[in-house]
């Protein structure tokens, strides 16, 4: 992206710090589009003479010092302006891991944890922020803290922010996610409610430096390949390495696509990288610190690109696994065969993006199945699995207390549109068959990202829903929901909302569409 010369500002916020083989993907390739028909021939008189009264003509019409008629400057590429920021994360006292359903007290990091921002500020003013941390999950108790704050401090309202999280299992705890996951601790629980307090507060100072950044860039979008994430619901983890080594296909929907959106200064210099992928960074379930594939894919992007900052956004990952999983050396590698599909799509073409911005956003109920009754939480307090026990335990005690039950839980969706590049963000844990489904109706170059704003549960589409297993059985309690399952009307509920959304905001062009 072009310009004049610029000098990226990064703001490393506070720092929480502690002591402490499979085969490459093909690589996709893209093909460009076929040039235009060059149309019929003109008499080389008849030019000349069109061309002067053209040029006749606009000199007339604009007047001496007038500036000659041009598109409107929203359709200019090189009329965005981008802040970029980051900041550190990990915590620099022993906050538990988070997920697995275990205490897992830190023993250290592989590298460390962050959080990053990019601020976009189209031609008309128009400002939105996504912020992309490599969080296991953000409750809801946390960012509408910050949500609010962001509003009263910059007057970004909530169609504005995104906050992301990665889903990494190798990172802390926060706030009351998943708070039935682990064993009741209240020293711990202190250490929770601190540190999530601390990354509340550097959210905000993140976004503040991101705003501040603000500086003129081109941006670009394209799309490369990563082949590892593998269906879980449908290929047995005991069973795929030997499936891989015997050159066997695996089954179920996977989404393989890379989105790539880079931010470029006028200097040429590349000041950011934005990239997705759909797929649970669970590769690592030791109790060590570590941003799982996509940190390591980051750091990686960050040597091959120095001064630039490289940002991951889970897309529709809830049924993907990185298989198979359980070792550093894997983990790595995962990471740069992300890195290398992330490369692939930088080698072009790239797509730029005209400077026009627009954000919509929805709460909508999604209906449980059935809330659950004094008799099913009795049950569930003496059941062995210590997960629903604790639910169970919990839950009663509240409605002994005379607290009522909701029917339903507010489920967050966002729709943005960068130029003709449309961007969804959901709540929660996306099937990727939501991915496919909304790529289907507003073209391959659809970005959806799942785990945004609200780490509700497991969000299944209407198959997965009556297929049930882990994603889409009667497994809510683990999010600390008063019910087991959601009402079968999930998908129809979120695919109308996203649609009503894209409206809002304007669909892209049917030529971006596939």
């Amino acid at each position: 992206m072009d310009g004049q010369d610029y000098t990226v500002t990064i703001d490393r916020g506070d720092r929480f710090t502690t002591a402490g083989s499979l085969p490459m993907p093909p690589h996709h390739s893209q093909q460009a589009a076929p040039e235009a028909d060059a149309g019929r021939s003109v008499p080389i008189a008849g030019l000349l003479v069109l061309f002067l009264a053209i040029l006749l003509g606009a000199g007339l019409a604009a007047g001496p010092g007038a500036a000659a008629a041009a598109e409107p400057e929203s359709t200019d590429a090189t009329a965005w302006r981008v802040g970029v920021a980051r900041a550190v994360i990990t915590p620099d006292t022993p906050v538990w891991l988070a997920g697995y359903g275990t205490k897992r007290e830190p023993d250290g990091k592989l590298h460390d944890l962050w959080a990053k921002a990019l601020a976009f500020e189209a031609a008309d003013g128009g400002r939105a922020v996504l912020i992309a941390t490599d969080f296991q999950g953000v409750p809801a108790s946390m960012s509408d803290r910050v949500f609010a704050r962001l509003a009263a401090d910059h007057g970004l309202d909530r169609s504005r922010v995104m906050l992301a999280y990665s889903h990494n299992h190798s990172s802390p705890r926060l706030g009351d996610d998943l708070v039935d996951y682990y064993p009741v601790d209240p020293a711990q629980e202190a250490l929770v409610d601190r540190y999530t307090a601390a990354c509340v507060e550097t959210c905000l100072r993140l976004v503040g430096a991101a705003l501040a950044d603000l500086a003129p860039a081109t941006i670009r979008v394209g799309a490369g390949r990563a082949g590892f994430a593998v269906n879980r619901r449908d290929n047995p983890e005991a069973e795929v390495a030997d499936r891989l080594a015997r050159g066997e296909p695996l089954r179920g929907m996977t989404d393989h696509a890379v989105p790539v959106l880079t931010v470029t200064r006028p200097d040429g210099a590349l000041a950011a990288i934005l990239f997705g992928y759909a797929c649970h960074p669970t590769t690592l379930s030791s109790t060590t610190y570590c941003g799982d594939y996509p940190g390591f894919a980051q750091v990686a992007l960050e040597r091959s690109h120095p001064g630039t900052t490289a940002l991951f956004v889970n897309t529709c990952g809830g049924d993907q696994n990185p298989l198979p999983r359980r070792s550093v050396p894997l983990c790595e590698r995962y990471g740069t065969m992300l890195a290398a599909g992330v490369e692939e799509a930088l080698r072009g073409p790239l797509d730029s993006v005209p400077a026009r911005l627009r954000t919509a956003f929805a709460s909508i109920d999604l209906d449980y199945e059935r809330v659950v009754t004094e008799a099913d939480l009795r049950q569930a307090a003496a059941d062995p699995n210590a997960i629903k026990a604790r639910w169970g335990r919990r839950l009663l005690a509240k409605l002994e207390a005379g607290e009522p039950f909701a029917s339903a839980y507010p489920y967050p969706l966002h729709a943005w549109r960068l130029g003709n590049t449309l961007v969804l963000g959901m709540g929660g844990e996306t099937v990727v068959d939501y991915a496919l489904r909304f790529k289907r109706q507003w073209g391959a170059g659809t970005w959806v990202l799942g785990y945004t704003d609200d780490m509700a549960a497991y969000i299944p589409s209407r198959r997965v829903w009556e297929e049930g297993g882990y994603e889409g059985g009667a497994f809510l309690y683990e999010y600390g929901r008063p019910a087991f399952r959601w009402a079968g009307t999930v998908e129809e509920r979120v695919a109308a909302t996203v649609t009503t959304l894209v409206e809002k905001v304007g669909p892209p062009p049917a030529a971006e569409r596939d």
